[in-house]
């Protein structure tokens, strides 16, 4: 009989096919733990953006008025949010999209289970 491999010692290939910002940032989700709203949120800073600085006035206009909300300025609590949840950077020139997430037609995400 052949020898039974634990789950631990498997190695696994996942197919995961996103068309949409919103998923792509979903599946990164696991190690943001990003409220629904904040992922929606930081999809359309992304899907919108016009300038070097991902959450600049013009950006949260765009975002706002997609959203339906009337005053851009209360998207400052959520910019808030992804920052401190390392979803958005502070650059020099305002904030940017965390590298982990930079969009690319192919990730390779490696997880090591280590249970000692």
């Amino acid at each position: 009989m052949g020898e039974q491999r634990s789950f631990l010692e498997m190695s696994r290939k996942i197919s995961i096919p996103v068309s949409t910002t919103f998923q792509y940032l979903q599946i990164f989700n696991g190690l943001l733990e990003l409220t629904d709203k904040e992922l929606e949120i930081l999809s359309k800073f992304v899907d919108l953006s016009t300038t070097v600085n991902l959450c600049s006035a013009e950006n949260k206009r765009a975002v706002a008025e997609s959203l339906g909300m009337a005053d851009p300025n209360t998207l400052n609590n959520y910019v808030k949010r992804l920052k401190d949840k390392n979803a958005i950077q502070k650059t020099k020139n305002g904030y940017r999209l965390s590298p982990l997430l930079k969009i690319d037609s192919k990730v390779n995400l490696e997880i090591i289970f280590n249970a000692e």
